[in-house]
């Protein structure tokens, strides 16, 4: 066998061992963004859920304060200032 056959078939293998390791590298980089992407999806689902836990209950508060607003009598609507020590 020549030198030129002998150094294609050399590039020829070389070649054909990067296309396979660089074909697997993709297709775990590939592999890796698809898995953070259904992570990312489960978070997002997760505070949506809570976000509408948390307006559920604020909803049953509101509707709780203004039952108890009706049914009680309150001399003095509750503000946002801090209450003093002398009360």
């Amino acid at each position: 066998m020549s030198t030129t056959a002998k150094a294609t078939l050399a590039a020829s293998i070389l070649f054909c061992c990067g296309s396979v390791v660089g074909v697997h590298y993709i297709q775990n980089a590939e592999k890796a963004n698809l898995r953070a992407g259904v992570l990312r999806d489960d978070e997002r689902r997760k505070k949506k859920e809570q976000q509408q836990l948390n307006m559920k209950e604020l909803k049953e508060q509101t509707e709780l304060h203004k039952s108890l607003l009706e049914t009680q009598k309150v001399s003095q609507l509750p503000s946002s200032e801090p209450a003093s020590e002398e009360d």
